[in-house]
C-alpha cells in the first residue's frame, strides 16, 4: 500500500517503529493461530479428514487438483514467469494425415517457429501385410472343392481382411452371404490361415516363420463349451459345487484309510518280531534243557539261521520308486536293487527258468509292477524252502542225538511236521536201494 501511496503521490501513512514489543505480540498470534487448528478426529483417515477441511477453511474441490504436489491447474508451474522476451505466436495451420488415402486436410494450432513436420500421431497407424496372389498361383495350390470355397469367395475374403485388419468378428458381419453364401467366423478364419500357409510355402512369404494351423472344428467345440458353461442355472453350479465337496470328502477318507493301513501295517510287522523273538526265547530255553540231560555239548542249532531266513525273507525285494529328478526310463524299475547277494540272484534265475517266465518281458507299467511282485514272492518262496530244509535237516539231527542219548530207544517224528516232498523223496530213495539189492 505504500509503493502505491508513492506512485499516485499520496501522502504516506507514518509506519510505526517495530519494537520488541510488536514482534513478540505479532508471533504470539501467529502461535495462536497455529494452535487453534482443529486436529483430526480418532479413527478417521488423513486423506478423508483432508477432503472435509484444512487449515484456510476452504471447500473441498469438486474435481481432483494436483496443486498439492506443487502443480497448479495442470501446468508445469504455479505462477507464470513473466519476463522480457516476446511470446512466441501460434497459428492456425493446416496438415494432413499421411494414414489417409483420401487427401484430407485438417487444421490445428501450431507455434509459427516450429518447422512442418510429420503429423505425430501418424506413427500409430499400424497396417498388417495382407498376402496377395495371382490367378496362375490360385489354379495351382489354392483350388479347392467348388462348393466349399470359390474364386470370388476367396477374393472377397482377403479383399475383407486388408479393409478391417483381420478383425474377423467385422468381416464376418460384413461379408456378402446373398452373394457368396452363408460363412461363419471360423470358417473364415480356416480359409484365410489356409491360404497363408499355401502361400509360405510357395513364395516363402513368412521366411523362417513356421505358418499358423487354425483348427476350426476345435474352436466351434471350445465356444460350444463355454456357451454351456455361461448357460448353466443356478441348480447345476450348486450341484457341480456340491460334487466338488463330495470328492474333497472323499480323497480325506481316502487318505485316512492309508493312514490306518499303515498303522496297521506297523503293528503286524511289530506282531510278527514280538513272536520270532518269543520262539528264539523258547529255542534258547530248549536248548539249554537239552544241555542238561545230555551232558555233553551238542552241535550248535540251525534255529537262529531259520529263523533270520524267515524274517529276511519275510520282506521280499524292495525295488526303486524313481522319484529323483530328471529323465528315466520305467524299465529301470524292473532293475534289481545292488543290495541283492549273488546266492538270491542265482536262485530268482533257477526259478524263473522253472517256472518259464519271460526273464525280460515288455516294461509297461502293468507288467513291470506285477513282474517286481512275482519276483519278490519268488524270493521269498526260495528262503522259505531253505528254512524249511534247515528245519527238517534240525529234526533229523535232534533225531539222532536222543537215540545216541538213549540206547534201544526210537524216537518217531510225526508226520505233520515231515514235508510231503521230503516224505516221497524218502520213499524213492528207500525203493531206489531195494532194487539195488534185489540186483
Amino acid at each position: 500500500m505504500a509503493d502505491v501511496r508513492d506512485i499516485l503521490d499520496m501522502e504516506r501513512a507514518n509506519t510505526p517503529e517495530l519494537t520488541k514489543e510488536m514482534f513478540l505480540i505479532q508471533k504470539k498470534r501467529n502461535f495462536e493461530k497455529v494452535k487453534g487448528v482443529s486436529k483430526r478426529p480418532e479413527g478417521m483417515h488423513r486423506e478423508v479428514f483432508a477432503l472435509l477441511y484444512n487449515d484456510n477453511k476452504d471447500a473441498p474441490p469438486l474435481l481432483p487438483t494436483d496443486t498439492a504436489l506443487g502443480i497448479g491447474s495442470g501446468y508445469k508451474q504455479a505462477k507464470a514467469r513473466l519476463g522480457m522476451k516476446k511470446v512466441r505466436k501460434w497459428e492456425w495451420a493446416p496438415f494432413n494425415n499421411p494414414a489417409r488415402t483420401d487427401g484430407a486436410v485438417f487444421h490445428h494450432w501450431r507455434r509459427t517457429t516450429d518447422d512442418q513436420k510429420e503429423y505425430p500421431f501418424a506413427k500409430f497407424n499400424k497396417q498388417l501385410q495382407i498376402p496377395t496372389y495371382s490367378m496362375s498361383d490360385y489354379n495351382t495350390h489354392l483350388r479347392t472343392n467348388i462348393q466349399k470355397w470359390t474364386k470370388a469367395q476367396t477374393d472377397n475374403l482377403f479383399d475383407l481382411a486388408k479393409r478391417f485388419d483381420l478383425r474377423f468378428i467385422v468381416m464376418a458381419d460384413r461379408w456378402d452371404r446373398a452373394q457368396h453364401g452363408v460363412k461363419s467366423v471360423e470358417d473364415l478364419k480356416e480359409r484365410y490361415y489356409e491360404v497363408v500357409g499355401l502361400l509360405s510355402k510357395t513364395k516363402a512369404l513368412s521366411g523362417d516363420k513356421k505358418a499358423y494351423a487354425f483348427d476350426a472344428e476345435h474352436e466351434r467345440k471350445r465356444k460350444d463349451q463355454l456357451k454351456k458353461l455361461f448357460e448353466r442355472t443356478t441348480q447345476q453350479v450348486e450341484e457341480e459345487q456340491m460334487l466338488l465337496n463330495e470328492l474333497k470328502k472323499i480323497e480325506a477318507r481316502k487318505k485316512e484309510r492309508e493312514r490306518k493301513t499303515q498303522d496297521l501295517q506297523k503293528l503286524i510287522s511289530q506282531g510278527i518280531s514280538d513272536v520270532i523273538a518269543n520262539v528264539q526265547s523258547v529255542r534258547k530255553y530248549e536248548k539249554k534243557l537239552v544241555k542238561k540231560k545230555l551232558h555233553h555239548q551238542p552241535r550248535p542249532s540251525k534255529v537262529d539261521s531259520v529263523v533270520n531266513a524267515i524274517e529276511i525273507g519275510g520282506s521280499g525285494i524292495k525295488f526303486s520308486d524313481l522319484r529323483g529328478s530328471g529323465v528315466s526310463l520305467r524299465s529301470q524299475k524292473m532293475k534289481l536293487p545292488a543290495n541283492i547277494g549273488q546266492r538270491k540272484v542265482k536262485a530268482l534265475e533257477q526259478a524263473i527258468q522253472q517256472f518259464k517266465v519271460d526273464p525280460s518281458p515288455p516294461p509297461t507299467e502293468d507288467i513291470s509292477n506285477a513282474f517286481n511282485e512275482l519276483r519278490s514272492d519268488m524270493v521269498l518262496l526260495c528262503e522259505l524252502r531253505t528254512a524249511l530244509a534247515t528245519c527238517v535237516y534240525e529234526m533229523e539231527s535232534l533225531k539222532h542225538q536222543y537215540e545216541a542219548a538213549c540206547p534201544g530207544k526210537t524216537l518217531n517224528i510225526p508226520p505233520s511236521l515231515i514235508p510231503a516232498e521230503h516224505i516221497k523223496q524218502e520213499a524213492i530213495d528207500a525203493g531206489t536201494s531195494s532194487n539195488s539189492t534185489n540186483a
